[in-house]
């Protein structure tokens, strides 16, 4: 007969207690709708996207007066942030913020299609890199065909993931762009019991950037601004991924200097021998 272990409880404590639906009860509550006044102004179906991508939002925009909607202060706070940019930057950005939400006006996600469709380009070079994931991620919820919202969700995932991570490893007060040292992890365990990375010759990290970037390269509209995030993020020099790549070129390197070690002489004399006499 089994004795039960004192130490291990019988219900296991959970990250989120009463998963999945306390989870899908506060996401539900994330996306109410955002309600619009009278004297809201929100982008037309037939909104002209040419005179926005050539005006610029002003530096100061004063502030605003008043009771307002949400999605007044969403678009105010848009705008500020988006200093300088083309007034477009601030339309695809509300349309973002209205797509996250259950309801939306009903041309929001053809409108936002098009604009990537017809001004993406130009569009692109413009975001901060905030604004391209946001662009990328909406997607996953709203692309025009199962392509396009393949590789939205892809791209969710990844930079979603990618942020906590990166968030949570500030606190441990190493410089993004350093490198942990390498140290011997085999007998620390990893969650759901996963096998370790292979850090010399394990392939997750590339196995897992080639198949979204290749799937990417094959899709219009979201497939160049998805590459575009990519590239950017293989030019960064401060996460995950370069800091893989610095830990295994380290690695790689003390293989080298290793098998570069000149082979000992078996009939040479020990240096701790005593000569003959």
């Amino acid at each position: 007969m089994t004795t039960p272990d004192p130490a291990a409880p019988d219900d296991p404590i959970e990250t989120y207690p009463d998963a999945p639906d306390s989870l899908v009860g506060i996401w539900k509550q994330r996306r109410r709708r955002l309600k619009l006044a009278a004297r809201d102004w929100f982008p037309p179906a037939d909104l002209d996207l040419a005179p926005l991508l050539a005006t610029r939002i002003p530096d100061t925009i004063p502030p605003l007066e008043g009771p307002q909607t949400l999605h007044a202060k969403k678009l105010h706070q848009m705008r500020v942030e988006l200093a300088g940019k083309p007034e477009l930057a601030a339309v695809n950005a509300i349309l973002i913020a209205h797509l996250r939400k259950q309801r939306f006006p009903a041309h929001a996600p053809a409108l936002f299609r098009r604009i990537w469709a017809e001004a993406g380009p130009k569009l692109m070079p413009e975001l901060p890199g905030r604004w391209l994931i946001s662009s990328a991620i909406t997607f996953g919820d709203h692309g025009g065909t199962e392509a396009e919202r393949r590789v939205g969700l892809s791209i969710n995932v990844l930079f979603s993931l990618m942020k906590l991570y990166e968030f949570e490893r500030l606190h441990s007060g190493t410089d993004p762009a350093t490198p942990f040292p390498l140290r011997r992890v085999r007998n620390r365990r990893l969650p759901l019991d996963m096998p370790h990375f292979n850090l010399g010759d394990g392939g997750l990290d590339i196995n897992l950037l080639a198949q979204i970037w290749g799937e990417a390269e094959k899709v219009p509209v979201v497939g160049p601004l998805a590459c575009h995030l990519l590239q950017r993020l293989n030019a960064d020099p401060g996460n995950l991924f370069r800091r893989i790549g610095m830990m295994r070129a380290g690695k790689q390197l003390d293989r080298l200097d290793r098998a570069a070690l000149p082979t000992a002489d078996p009939d040479a004399p020990d240096p701790g021998d005593t000569p003959p006499a």
